[in-house]
Order: structure tokens, then C-alpha cells, then sequence
């Protein structure tokens, strides 16, 4: 294989990954909506806007439909929650949510990545410092009117309501996540994501090579894990 096709080959496994972890994402985001509001798209409005994306993505259906049924146990083994909260290397705080069938399991392969990664695995609520929980929805700006959004979703309870490129993100408090879905109901939108997340209160400034290449490997091992449903951090790259 020459040079050219070897690059060529390089950018289309790069493009072949990112697309895989895309796909995984989304269906992951499906099984939390399923586990969490029941099977029905209808009556199940973050389902709704799962499966949506999937569609975007060209994610098959029965990815989609197995990813729905096993939020439901269909295989006869329930999935708990489960957080986990560590620091890598530097000291930069990583909080992982997962969902698994075997906790025995999921905490020896979540400690071993951080092992791996010269990190180590805390106890649970040290990082409660750090992070805090956020309702973040993610809108598509095509067709929709910056001044009218913001004034109906500042009225549910938003506190931020930004428009980046294609996209408005919008984050408020988690008590205001039902208000701030049910307006977007009314006023016929529908996000391309909504969801609880974890904010960091404050950052940590790394520059270091190692540090990087370390951090790098710690989050591609955690978001590589089938029971690993969202990593956080609070690494913030210095510029220049």
C-alpha cells in the first residue's frame, strides 16, 4: 500500500471510529430513556429524542429496538445506576455514570482504567465539589426564532439559552427539566438531545504531554465500556 492509500485508509478508520462511537452514544442515550420512561416513543418524550437521533445517524433499526428492550431487562437481568469518581493523572476529577448488571464487574474494570492510566478510583461523593447537575437540551437552529425560544424557555425555568453555530444550548437547574421539556411540547420543538448532565464548578489546566496522552487513554477506555454510559471531566487545555 503506498503512502496516499495509506492515509487514505488512516482517515477513513479515524472517520470509521468516530462514526462507531457516535452509534454507541446515541444507544446508550435510548437504553437510559427506555430504563428510565418506559418503551413508548409517544408517551416517553426523551426516548422520543433518542431514537430521533439515532434516525440522524443511520443507526439500524434493530439497534435501535434492542437498545429499547434492554432499558426494559429483556434479558431477565435488571441494570442498577452507578457512579464512579476518580482523578487521572494531574489530578484532573473524572466522574463516570454507568449502568450494569453486574457491579462486581463494572467497578473492577472501571478501577483497573484508572490503574492503567497512572489515575486512581475515589470514593463515592468526592468529586461532589466539582461537578454540578445541570438540565442541558441541545436544539437545531434551523427554523427556529432565537427571541421566541429564549423568552418561552427562560418562562420554564432556563438559565442560559446560547446559540452556537447550528445548534442553541440551553442549560437550567435539574428541577426545571419537566417544565423545560413540556414548553418545548408546546411550542412544537424538538431537541436533538436533552439530558441531565454534570457540569464542572471549576477546571483544571493541564499542558503536559504525558498528562494528555495518559487522560486521553483513561477516557477511550472508560467510553469503550459497554456498561460506561457518560464520562465527565473537568480538564480544561491551556492555549498556546
Amino acid at each position: 500500500m503506498g503512502r496516499k492509500s495509506a492515509k487514505i485508509a488512516t482517515r477513513k478508520g479515524a472517520a470509521d471510529k468516530a462514526r462507531g462511537q457516535a452509534f454507541t452514544r446515541a444507544l446508550k442515550d435510548v437504553f437510559i430513556a427506555s430504563k428510565g420512561g418506559g418503551p413508548d416513543s409517544s408517551t416517553n418524550f426523551l426516548l422520543k429524542v433518542a431514537v430521533e437521533r439515532c434516525k440522524k445517524l443511520n443507526v439500524p433499526k434493530d439497534n435501535i429496538e434492542k437498545a429499547i428492550k434492554k432499558g426494559q431487562g429483556s434479558d431477565g437481568v435488571g441494570y442498577e445506576d452507578v457512579n464512579y469518581e476518580g482523578y487521572g493523572l494531574g489530578g484532573i476529577a473524572v466522574f463516570v455514570e454507568a449502568s450494569s448488571n453486574n457491579g462486581t464487574r463494572t467497578v473492577g474494570n472501571v478501577r483497573s482504567y484508572f490503574n492503567k492510566c497512572k489515575g486512581s478510583l475515589g470514593v463515592s461523593g468526592s468529586l461532589e465539589f466539582i461537578f454540578e447537575r445541570k438540565a442541558r437540551f441541545y436544539i437545531p437552529v434551523e427554523g427556529v426564532d432565537e427571541d421566541d425560544l429564549t423568552l418561552h424557555l427562560i418562562d420554564a425555568g432556563a438559565e442560559e439559552v446560547d446559540k452556537e453555530e447550528e445548534t442553541f444550548e440551553i442549560f437550567g437547574p435539574v428541577d426545571a427539566f419537566g417544565s423545560i421539556q413540556e414548553k418545548l411540547q408546546e411550542i412544537n420543538v424538538t431537541p436533538d438531545e436533552a439530558a441531565l448532565v454534570r457540569t464542572p464548578v471549576s477546571y483544571k489546566n493541564v499542558n503536559d504531554e504525558e498528562t494528555l496522552k495518559q487522560f486521553d487513554k483513561l477516557i477511550g477506555l472508560l467510553e469503550e465500556d459497554e456498561d460506561v454510559v457518560t464520562v465527565y471531566h473537568n480538564l480544561e487545555l491551556q492555549e498556546g
